[in-house]
């Protein structure tokens, strides 16, 4: 069973690969089942009705995803393609504290089958650029992240599982903050993922951004099994041809070796067990 659970696509602000193709490459590549998982971010960005002109950077508008067209266009390659492959309809929530009512709002207008909850933001100052971070110290932005999720789980419940939970990471300039000083707040953001009934993602994409360990890292994903967490999904965050069902194969030998037995997928946001 390949699947690849992560997949950006023309409709998310950062990506210019188009749905169909990224089907054609999946097909090709014999994936069974793939999810499309675009990116929505308020207080950041915009919805295309929004009233007036949409910012652009670059090239690209700094939009959430028309949804729409979006969920017609999967329709669409739905019925050309669901002979060939499984195509499941889903979003990337980059949820704050203050944004979740306008979340709870889109979630109710369409039929999802998956949604990834990420913190891509926390007081709509982003990582990769260094806003958030800059003028904390690295103890104050890592525990801020943390509780930002924390809150946020426990507020939330219209989510399949929890994204790529150590992003700060990837954007951490002044290296790994050791995994002891975060231990207690990641034991209760779990706690709370496994009791309200959601999972994790491994993402595969530490691969391509050079990370030394895995995304989240082992520590987190041995933790969340120990603590009796075993739905996971897995997906590789892609946005470009290169970047699609990469690693997916290493990730479910990974998980293998961590304890987990099974890996999901999901159905109107039911999961769906898979034996590694």
């Amino acid at each position: 069973m390949l699947a690849d659970y992560h997949v950006h696509t023309e409709f998310s602000d950062d990506s210019v690969y188009p749905m169909e193709q990224v089907i054609k490459d999946a097909i090709a590549m014999k994936m069974d089942e793939i999810c499309f998982t675009d990116h929505v971010d308020y207080g950041i960005k915009e919805d295309w009705d929004c009233g007036h002109p949409i910012q652009y950077r670059g090239k690209n508008p700094f939009a959430n995803v028309n949804y729409p067209l979006y969920a017609a266009e999967i329709r669409k390659l739905q019925s050309a393609y669901g002979d060939q492959i499984k195509i499941k309809m889903g979003l990337e929530f980059g949820i704050q504290m203050h944004t979740i009512s306008k979340y709870e709002t889109l979630f109710q207008q369409y039929p999802f089958d998956f949604i990834i909850l990420s913190i891509h933001q926390v007081e709509d100052k982003e990582f990769w650029t260094q806003d958030f971070q800059k003028g904390r110290s690295q103890k104050e932005y890592n525990e801020c992240y943390y509780e930002e999720m924390l809150n946020i789980v426990k507020s939330y419940q219209n989510y399949s599982v929890l994204g790529h939970m150590d992003l700060i990471t990837r954007y951490d300039q002044k290296g790994v903050y050791p995994f002891c000083k975060i231990e207690p707040v990641v034991s209760e953001i779990l706690k709370t993922v496994i009791e309200n009934g959601k999972g994790i993602e491994f993402n595969t994409s530490y691969h391509r951004y050079g990370l030394e360990d895995t995304t989240p890292s082992m520590d987190i994903l041995k933790l969340y099994r120990k603590l009796g967490g075993e739905m996971i999904t897995i997906g590789s965050d892609s946005h470009k041809p290169e970047h699609l069902g990469a690693y997916i194969a290493d990730a479910a030998c990974l998980l293998k070796q961590a304890g987990f037995r099974f890996f999901c997928t999901y159905d109107k946001m039911q999961p769906i067990y898979h034996s590694l």
